[in-house]
């Protein structure tokens, strides 16, 4: 998915916004949507520690009538900073999720050349969105994260329990409307196994904040690696249609991974 340059005025007026200073959450979570979160949480990693993870596989892009096999390493170290490096056939693209003077930030760049800046609205969503063990739903005691139950239901043709989770933005008076447009984040847990089916959310048109772009990521084939259920397929869906399809054939967990791995230049 192209995400061009972010408008200076918008950065600019999103920065001054979204100070990320402690917030004081007028709402608070549910308490069935957070203990599904921690039983989902605790069938992901056993209870064990997790602070870093890599994943490497095979991967499919698909752009428009552009399909292109390839290679992928996805990379994550707590919920707050990812790095995704594609090598296609054609093209190679990294992106990088991390945290900048306390405010969520991203940065991407194409066939080794300069990196370019996310659209900082498009910075709220979860950081690792590939590897639910280190999604938002490691966030439970974080007061600025609100929980919420949706209810049983059917996703997929698979029963699930849905639930909903945002964070706090801070700077937003509009009755907590921009917290959850910039930053909402639906899971689905198998009722059996609380294992996450699927997460969805929306991304914006870089220029236009209000423009949704729908993302589904469905994840499958969990298996057991590095003593953590690791889903070895995943697709990030956009719009109804599928941009990203990925076979995961290598995990290492808990490595060390360093400080320089999380930035482009």
């Amino acid at each position: 998915m192209r995400r061009p340059a972010i408008l200076a005025s918008l950065s600019l007026c999103l920065c001054t916004l979204c100070t990320f200073a402690q917030a004081s959450p007028a709402v608070s979570s549910d308490p069935r949507a957070l203990a599904l979160a921690q039983k989902s949480l605790v069938a992901l990693t056993g209870g064990i520690p997790l602070v870093d993870v890599t994943l490497s596989g095979r991967v499919i892009s698909i752009l428009g009538s552009e399909r292109e096999a390839g290679t992928g390493t996805f990379r994550a170290r707590t919920a707050a900073e990812s790095r995704i490096d594609i090598r296609l056939s054609k093209n190679t693209r990294s992106d990088v999720r991390n945290v900048s003077n306390g405010i969520p930030t991203g940065r991407w760049a194409k066939n080794a050349g300069p990196s370019s800046p996310y659209a900082q609205h498009n910075c709220w969503t979860d950081a690792v969105w590939f590897f639910p063990g280190l999604s938002s739903l490691t966030q439970t005691a974080n007061p600025n994260f609100i929980f919420s139950y949706v209810g049983q239901e059917q996703h997929g043709g698979i029963p699930v329990q849905h639930i909903h989770v945002f964070r706090m933005v801070p700077g937003d008076t509009a009755g907590l409307r921009t917290s959850q447009h910039l930053s909402g984040m639906d899971f689905y847990l198998d009722v059996s196994s609380y294992l996450p089916l699927a997460i969805s959310f929306q991304l914006h048109a870089d220029n236009n904040m209000n423009t949704n772009l729908s993302t589904e990521i469905r994840f499958a084939n969990y298996r057991p690696k590095n003593g953590f259920m690791v889903p070895l397929h995943f697709q990030q869906i956009v719009n109804g249609g599928v941009v990203l399809d990925a076979t995961v054939t290598n995990v290492v967990a808990n490595s060390g991974l360093l400080d320089s791995l999380f930035t482009l230049q």
